[in-house]
Order: C-alpha cells, then sequence, then structure tokens
C-alpha cells in the first residue's frame, strides 16, 4: 500500500494499487450494483410452504457466504479515512442499497412459513434473518481476512448458520 494524500485537507489516505480513494468507492457500488439484484432474487424467491424451511435457508445461506466475500473484499477501500466513509454512506443513502433490501424479504419468508406452523412460534423472523445475515457476513469476513482454509467450507458453515437458528416448531 502506499500513501496518497488525495482528500480534503490533505489526509493521509492509503490508496490500493493505484485507484483514488474515489474509484475505490465507485469499484465498490458498481460491483454492488452488478451483484445485488440476482442476491435480492434470490431472497425474494423465497415461496412459504414450499420444500422445507432448512432445505430453503441452506442455499440462501451458501449464496450469502459467496455474496459477503465477494462484496466485502471490494468493499474495503471504502473504509480507509473517514472522508471516505462518509461519502460511501451518502452514495448508499442516494442509491438505497442498504441492508433493509435483504432483511425484509427473508424476515417475510419467515414469518411466512411461522403463520404456516413451520416455524417455531417463539422466533422473531426480523431477528432470525438478521442473524442469518450476520452469520454469512462474518463467515466472509473471516475467509477474507484467514484464509478459506482456517474456516469451516462454505456449505459446512451454511449448514452450521441454518442449523443454529432453531427455526423447526
Amino acid at each position: 500500500m502506499k500513501t496518497g494524500t488525495t482528500e480534503p485537507l490533505g489526509a493521509a489516505t492509503p490508496q490500493i494499487r493505484g485507484t483514488t480513494p474515489a474509484q475505490a468507492v465507485e469499484t465498490f457500488l458498481a460491483l454492488l450494483q452488478d451483484r445485488l439484484p440476482a442476491w435480492l432474487r434470490l431472497l425474494h424467491d423465497l415461496r412459504p410452504g414450499h420444500g422445507d424451511v432448512t432445505g430453503n435457508l441452506r442455499p440462501v445461506a451458501l449464496a450469502g457466504i459467496h455474496y459477503y466475500t465477494e462484496i466485502q473484499a471490494a468493499a474495503l477501500p471504502a473504509f480507509v479515512s473517514p472522508i471516505l466513509t462518509v461519502r460511501f454512506r451518502q452514495a448508499m443513502r442516494e442509491s438505497e442499497l442498504g441492508p433493509e433490501g435483504e432483511v425484509l424479504p427473508l424476515a417475510a419468508y419467515l414469518a411466512g412459513e411461522q403463520e404456516l406452523g413451520r416455524v417455531r412460534a417463539d422466533v422473531h423472523p426480523e431477528s432470525s434473518a438478521r442473524l442469518l445475515l450476520a452469520g454469512c457476513f462474518r463467515h466472509a469476513y473471516y475467509e477474507i481476512f484467514t484464509g478459506a482454509d482456517s474456516e469451516p467450507s462454505r456449505p459446512d458453515a451454511a449448514e452450521a448458520i441454518v442449523r443454529e437458528l432453531r427455526l423447526d416448531p
């Protein structure tokens, strides 16, 4: 990494392989806009009453791990300075690409399964959706920093994430 002074007021900002911080944010947002639709489609395509809940959620967790691994690696340059982080947050708000877009369809699926008696009555669908996504995000994060061989395999991690939600009635 080399240090550049491309920020206002001369703030030192690490640059990744010659990419300016602004370019890093733009690259991340472009990747997010490319990958997010397929990820959201997977979440929106979940249908209560079809298949079994665990069987439906395992591929979601696995896809989440893949998605977050790719997205997080590209997002890291967006957090190299406070000024850049503020720019990133503004861009996310303006593009409406925030996390609720992931949480709400998954929570709606879980609520639908709960109404059918296929998810425990004491489960909070939105919290469970957030926990599933957080488990995927966490696995991806550690895989990026410590290597895939230091973590359970992605399929094993997806299985464990879904199992430990303990959704079955």
